[in-house]
């Protein structure tokens, strides 16, 4: 009755495996045919973004535990997991650094891998406790279940990449012989989503049984593993025990140069804690004396690389603010410091091997999950932070707005950014204002910032006037400057006003053809074109001698210089209103 109980169990949890896989193939489908055709819900990215995280990460739990956590307990843990995924994709979607696009547009890499990394560290928090009824489970639990749904994972990838290169070859072979049906049915995203989610449960179902089935192997597999990795373990000590005692001589300077100081120091900070945890494992023997005073060691080196590497960040943050890779590197600091304060204070303790490591790893675990959830929602948005320490920067005057990346605001800070730039559009410095404003109309960051064409050699009418200070510094896109400032010719320039509102317009031109422009919202636009089949001595003489003015407007405005009309023809420049 056993036996059969078991198999009918076993049955049972293969198929509903096999129909979440399913499940999740035709749901990444649907979206993504969503996203293509640009059809609800991609139409609408506060909802597409979760639908589309949660159903390429959720399932993944159900999968791994399926058969290892009260069905109850699994679906409960599951929505808080969906929850937590659609929470940090929402927030995504809503600060998007491409607002006009739908779909999956407004989300980053960076998204898909804080949310898998998030529910990998609270998912194995969460089983070994439940499945022990206790808050706490003993920590070889949690290390055993790690490393198992590990190698899990890895043989799920390596079948279902085998799955793939089977098909492409089939493929190919039946080709061969002038049969493409297998090639039309692979590229088909409606049989290649589906496929794929159900050979991952597959695959999965499989590894759950062959781990179980061969605890024993899969251990002595990674304990293999695991001891050659520690025997790295004295090697970086004595790196590190080098590069420290090498600095008094050196001084901090040549490490200041590097620019890459904290990130530098932290990948060292980060390869002495996986090496520890590869020397210590479960605990539950001590290795070789040798890797235990290494580990050892090790936990008090970590101090001064940790101190110097916060010292690098601090002085970074204050020389040039908060940008989003400062904002991880802080987080980062945090980390390796509460690994620090809790692997030294192991190493200290007279206690046999490094006991107080297990209480670490777990604390900063879920300290790590907290972080993620800050980083990817308002509370600490790397994107948020950065702009108001940089805009607060340009405010206060400690940069200048020549120096300041006003497409930072633009195009990589999302909501927060053009929420700033819109702000900056208004600021009392005229030039601050002005850089905001031409970075608010650029259409991509790879776009060239607009440059100042040369105006020292325009000859300015009438004579002791100089052409307006904003026309001048003005940032010109190339399309709409003046044709002899992009030919570099030299250029005359007219100021008189042409639609009669009181305010001088800017002519600009060679010969008798010059283009008229117009002061509006800040900004000088080309309005209209005058022109002339008149000499061009005759003009410029005309002009020369301040014998220009503008005709009644009956039946429109030209303009006369010295007898002769330079008819003006208004031009369509962005959709602007002609005069």
């Amino acid at each position: 009755m056993t036996d059969a109980t078991d198999a009918r169990t076993s049955r049972t949890t293969a198929l509903t495996r096999l129909a979440i896989g399913l499940a999740q193939g035709i749901a990444l489908f649907l979206l993504q045919k969503a996203d293509e055709s640009k059809t609800w819900p991609a139409t609408q990215p506060t909802l597409y973004a979760p639908l589309l995280v949660c159903a390429l990460m959720v399932p993944m739990i159900p999968l791994a535990a399926l058969s290892a956590m009260r069905r109850t307990f699994l679906i409960g843990w599951s929505l808080v997991a969906a929850a937590l995924a659609a929470i940090l994709a929402v927030h995504a979607a809503w600060t998007g650094a491409a607002p006009d696009r739908i779909g999956a547009g407004p989300l980053s890499p960076p998204l898909f891998v804080a949310v898998a990394a998030l529910l990998f560290i609270a998912h194995h928090l969460v089983q070994p406790a439940e499945a022990v009824h206790k808050p706490l489970a003993p920590y070889a639990d949690y290390f055993d279940l790690v490393g198992t749904n590990v190698v899990r994972l890895v043989l799920s990838l390596l079948f279902t990449g085998a799955f793939w290169l089977l098909l492409f070859l089939a493929a190919a072979l039946f080709k061969l012989i002038g049969v493409e049906a297998i090639q039309k049915l692979i590229g088909e995203t409606a049989f290649a989503f589906p496929a794929t989610g159900l050979m991952f449960a597959a695959a999965v179902h499989m590894a759950v049984q062959l781990t179980e089935a061969r605890a024993g192997l899969v251990r002595g597999v990674r304990t293999v593993g695991l001891v050659l990795l520690a025997w790295l373990l004295p090697l970086m000590v004595v790196i590190a025990a080098g590069f420290l005692a090498t600095l008094p001589f050196t001084g901090l300077a040549p490490l200041w140069s590097t620019k890459a100081a904290a990130s530098l120091l932290l990948s060292a900070a980060a390869a002495l804690i996986i090496l520890i945890n590869a020397a210590y494992q479960d605990g539950i023997e001590p290795p070789n004396p040798i890797l235990c005073w290494a580990a050892r060691a090790a936990s008090l080196l970590m101090i001064p690389v940790v101190i110097l590497a916060a010292y690098a960040l601090w002085l970074r943050i204050g020389q040039y603010g908060l940008t989003p890779d400062r904002v991880l590197a802080a987080t980062y600091v945090i980390v390796a410091t509460g690994f620090t304060v809790g692997y030294t204070l192991a190493a200290l303790r007279p206690a046999p091997w490094m006991k107080p490591l297990e209480r670490t790893n777990l604390v900063m675990a879920a300290v790590s999950v907290l972080l993620l959830i800050a980083l990817f929602t308002p509370i600490a948005d790397p994107a948020r932070l950065s702009v108001a320490s940089q805009v607060k920067r340009l405010e206060a005057g400690r940069v200048s707005a020549e120096k300041f990346d006003f497409q930072f605001l633009r195009f990589e800070s999302g909501r927060y950014g053009r929420k700033a730039l819109d702000r900056l559009k208004a600021n009392p410095d005229p030039e601050i204002a002005r850089r905001a404003r031409d970075a608010g109309v650029l259409e991509s960051r790879s776009a060239p910032q607009p440059a100042k064409p040369d105006f020292s050699r325009v000859t300015v009418y009438p004579a002791g006037r100089k052409l307006p200070d904003t026309f001048v510094n003005q940032a010109w896109d190339s399309d709409r400057r003046s044709d002899c400032i992009n030919a570099g010719s030299v250029c005359k320039a007219l100021l008189i006003d042409v639609d009669g509102d009181g305010a001088d317009e800017v002519l600009l031109g060679v010969g008798s053809i010059f283009d008229v422009f117009q002061l509006k919202d800040g900004r000088w636009r080309r309005i209209a074109q005058a022109s002339s089949h008149c000499e061009t001595g005759n003009v410029e003489a005309a002009m020369a001698a301040g014998q220009v003015a503008m005709t009644p407007a009956k039946p429109r405005r030209d303009l006369v210089a010295g007898g002769y009309a330079l008819s003006l023809q208004p031009i369509d420049e962005g959709c602007q209103p002609a005069p």
